[in-house]
């Protein structure tokens, strides 16, 4: 045992031949040693395993020791191959169950069903509901319960509870076939009637084939005559179409030259917009050299005026300077000719 209730860890234990007894207090887990035994052997009711779901059957942990989230519980068997009816003299029965649900059910380490499991015990007096197996109460149980209930234990005790279930098996099997059968018969009244209608369909069928093979002896005499048509068609338009060929030809030719010539008259007016964008930026030039003698003319123009003012204005004054030159010379011609005579 693996996690399973209160065995944290692997425990195993030994029966040998004869009576074994597991002896202690109170909640020391004598009664999880006989619940192992029953959840590995498949018992399926939580409640007959005092839990409320399966999942409770996994260490849920203590003060000491953190929760797992696994329990396993293998039950080995020695000298059983008789008991077992197996070729194998050690058979190893094993169940675990995970905290998310999953369970898996194995013999001899290989994963089985549980009616694998169920059908291995049957008539060996060990199971979850057999003879072999008796908690505390249940021996009263069954002393106190109805006869069929008992029967039941009797019956697995006299080895008949697998012959019993092959019976029930079969009765299922035969009663299974029967419904088949049931449902052939249904089967055959419905395919007779299908066929009924499919020799109608087969009817209208050859019927069909041979208008079809009529309308395709038509269709083809149309068709024939009308490829006859086609030919003549065709034949004509061929001939049109070497016209329009060489009328295609002449154009293409027509359009090269016609494209030379755009080329042409494209490099021309290149040329020529290259001119009047040089004459366009002379232009400009002589414009900006014209405005600036302009300018330099209004200027000469501002000076003449006035070096024309000034020479008018230093001629009134040479004028002057001489009329005053005159008078002074006069003035000085009379003292001289004064002076010379006061001498003589």
């Amino acid at each position: 045992m693996i996690g399973f209730k209160s065995f944290v860890k692997k425990t195993r234990l030994d029966f040998e031949r004869g009576l074994s007894t597991i002896v202690g207090p109170n909640g020391c887990g004598k009664s999880n040693i006989a619940d192992a035994v029953r959840w590995v052997l498949g018992e399926q009711s939580a409640k007959a395993l005092r839990g409320a779901k399966m999942q409770d059957v996994i260490f849920s942990g203590t003060d000491n020791h953190k929760p797992l989230g696994m329990a396993e519980v293998n039950l080995t068997l020695a000298d059983c191959e008789e008991a077992l009816g197996t070729e194998y003299h050690e058979v190893t029965v094993s169940r675990r169950v995970l905290r998310s649900g999953e369970g898996q059910y194995l013999i001899n380490r290989t994963p089985c069903r549980l009616k694998d499991i169920q059908r291995l015990f049957m008539d060996t007096g060990i199971g979850t509901s057999s003879y072999s197996l008796m908690e505390q109460g249940k021996i009263d149980q069954i002393l106190s319960s109805r006869p069929e209930d008992r029967r039941a234990v009797f019956e697995e005790a006299s080895g008949i509870t697998k012959y019993k279930a092959d019976k029930r098996e079969a009765l299922h099997k035969l009663d299974h076939t029967e419904a088949n059968l049931l449902r052939l018969d249904d089967i055959i009244r419905e395919v007779r009637r299908q066929i009924i209608s499919l020799q109608r369909q087969a009817g209208k069928a050859r019927r069909y084939t041979a208008m079809r093979d009529r309308l395709r002896a038509y269709d083809i005499f149309h068709t024939r005559e009308r490829l006859g048509d086609l030919d003549s068609e065709i034949q004509d338009l061929e001939n049109k179409l070497a016209v329009f060929r060489e009328r295609q030809e002449a154009a293409r030719e027509e359009l090269v030259g016609l494209e030379s010539d755009s080329a042409d008259a494209r490099k021309r007016i290149e040329e020529r917009e290259s001119e009047i964008a040089e004459a366009m930026e002379n232009a400009a030039s002589t414009r900006g050299e014209l405005d600036r003698c302009r300018e330099l003319i209004r200027v000469n123009q501002d000076r003449i005026v006035e070096i024309e003012t000034i020479s008018q204005r230093d001629t009134r004054d040479a004028e002057e300077a001489a009329t005053r030159m005159r008078e002074h010379q006069d003035h000085l011609n009379r003292e001289t000719h004064e002076l010379l005579q006061a001498a003589g």
